[in-house]
Order: C-alpha cells, then structure tokens, then sequence
C-alpha cells in the first residue's frame, strides 16, 4: 500500500453530515461544528472559503476545498458579507447571538435559501478522526483548494447526483462518494505540492518506499533496522541515512508511532481485545501495548476508546 492509501484505510468516513446547499446572494455561514476535516465543492456558481490567518479562496464550478479543522471557517458569496448565521456541533443553525434559526430544508439532504440559486455546494464533514488520520491531518495546511480536474469532477457528480437520492443504504454509498471525492483531490495535492511532508515523498525512493511498505503493511513483524535494510536489499547504513533524511524519522522511530496509531484506530473497532490489537501491531503483550500507548498519546487505551464519538 502507497502512504495515502494506508493513512485513509483506517479512519474512513461513517455517517459523515452530506448536504447540498443551495444558495441566491447574499449568503455566509460561520461553520463552528469542531469537525476534523469538510469537503466544500461547488457545484454551480462560486463561493469564497475563509478559514482564520489564510487568505480566502475563491472556488469555482468542480473545485474542492478541503478545510482542516477543528477551528472555525466561513464560506460566503463574498469575502466582505457578513456571516449571517453560524453552525454549531450539532450542525444546530443560530443567528450569531445564539437565536435558532429554522433551516429551510428543500428535499432530502438539501438547504438553502432559494429554488433557483446561482450557487450550489456539495459538503462532507466528517464529524470523527482516528490517530492515523491525525498524521495526514498534520501534514495538510489549514486550507487545500483543488482547481476542477478529471480526476476529482466524475466523482463530485456522482455524489452531486446521489446526495439527493433516498434509497436503502444511501448513507453507507454517500460516505464512500465522500472518502473517493476526498482522496481524488487529496492525491492530486500531494503530487502538486512543493511542501509534500516526507513520507509521502519517500513512497518513490527506490530504497526508502519499499522499506515503508513493509514497517506499514507488517507492523507485527519484529523489525530491525539491519532486517529491514535486508529485506530491501541495502546497508544498514544507508538505510538509516536515506530513511531519515527523507522520513524525518529513524526506521523504528518511524515503526513505534506507526503501531500506536495503527492500534489507536484498530482499538475503536467494534469487539477488538486490547490482546488482538497488541498481537496485530507487533507487541508481545497488552500491557506493553498499554505501556506504550499511555507514553505516545497521555491517555490509556480504555480511555481513548472511552473518549471516542459513537454512531
């Protein structure tokens, strides 16, 4: 499996809040719903993103924002209007002082405020996060911006199409549009970006990708660096040098957080046994797993699957 890939197996979407907001001039709405990560696309018209310190963005039809949470973002028909209602945790519509305002629901899974609106979006906000994602998630800038491409345009039609649709199962189909949706412009990203974090562009390294396909995809293996240069037929030396000039991490600095946060995610699955999960990442018990786990994250397994969101 390539980094991407591996980093967005785990942590998919599961009863993300899809919306298609149709919208007339003027319009804006302070998003405040904590949410790790929202896919804005625009399907007709165009809107501006705004998101703190960084400066706004405008989108246009086929382009995907991907906005970094959890601090608060704006999108409007224009940088300069005001935000006129603000959505909360609950995806709960309120005026700015705190009054509710009834949502103008137009269909299944449709909002907005006209039947025949210049603008229209398509939103995915996933509303939870695993540790593996909490990788990607720190190697994305507060704000991605996708311009149209052909990549990421059959898909955003597709969901423009099934956002709509109310039939069984049309949950499970729109969070698996939204996961490809989100990895199609994600991907286009990270081959673009001049600032693409180490691991990602280590995948082409021909001694460093192979060796990050092993530590990801056999995490229960007892590595060692001198094992691992092995495998991949090369030095132990030059291994650890190309390894961590590109990775930014040594090989088993690069394995330990790679398990925690394997297990962090594998924790949460329904009927997983810190026993299986120790076995599973490569820990020959489950107080070490524990042990390790309380030192990584400041929180115990129990606690960590405790804190998680439900449904």
């Amino acid at each position: 499996m390539d980094p991407l890939a591996d980093l967005l197996a785990g942590p998919r979407a599961r009863g993300a809040f899809v919306l298609r907001c149709d919208l007339e001039p003027p319009w804006a709405l302070r998003v405040d719903d904590r949410a790790p990560l929202t896919v804005v696309a625009v399907v007709t018209g165009s809107a501006w993103v705004l998101c703190g310190d960084a400066a706004p963005q405008r989108v246009a039809p086929g382009d995907v924002a991907v906005v970094r949470g959890p601090a608060p973002y704006a999108v409007a028909d224009d940088p300069g209007t005001a935000p006129q209602a603000l959505i909360d945790a609950d995806q709960r519509c309120t005026t700015l002082d705190g009054v509710e305002v009834p949502l103008t629901w137009r269909g299944p899974r449709v909002w907005g405020n006209s039947d025949h609106p210049r603008t229209r979006l398509v939103t995915g906000t996933y509303p939870g996060h695993g540790a593996i994602s909490r990788r990607l998630l720190g190697a994305l800038p507060r704000l991605v911006v996708l311009r149209a491409d052909a990549a990421t345009g059959p898909v955003l039609d597709w969901l423009a199409r099934e956002v709509v649709q109310e039939t069984l199962g049309q949950d499970a189909v729109l969070d698996r549009l939204l996961d490809l949706l989100l990895v199609s412009a994600l991907r286009a990203w990270f081959d673009a970006a001049d600032d693409a974090p180490g691991w990602y562009a280590a995948a082409a390294d021909p001694v460093v990708g192979p060796a990050l396909r092993l530590l990801q995809t056999r995490p229960e293996h007892p590595w060692t660096t001198a094992s691992l240069a092995a495998a991949v037929a090369t030095s132990r030396a030059t291994l650890a040098r190309r390894f961590t000039a590109l990775v930014e991490q040594p090989p088993m600095g690069y394995l330990t957080t790679w398990r925690l946060d394997l297990a962090a995610d594998l924790l949460l699955e329904p009927g997983a046994t810190l026993a299986a999960v120790a076995r599973r990442v490569g820990y020959g018990s489950p107080y070490a797993l524990s042990a390790a786990f309380s030192r990584q994250f400041g929180t115990s397994p129990r606690e960590h699957r405790a804190a998680a969101p439900t449904g």
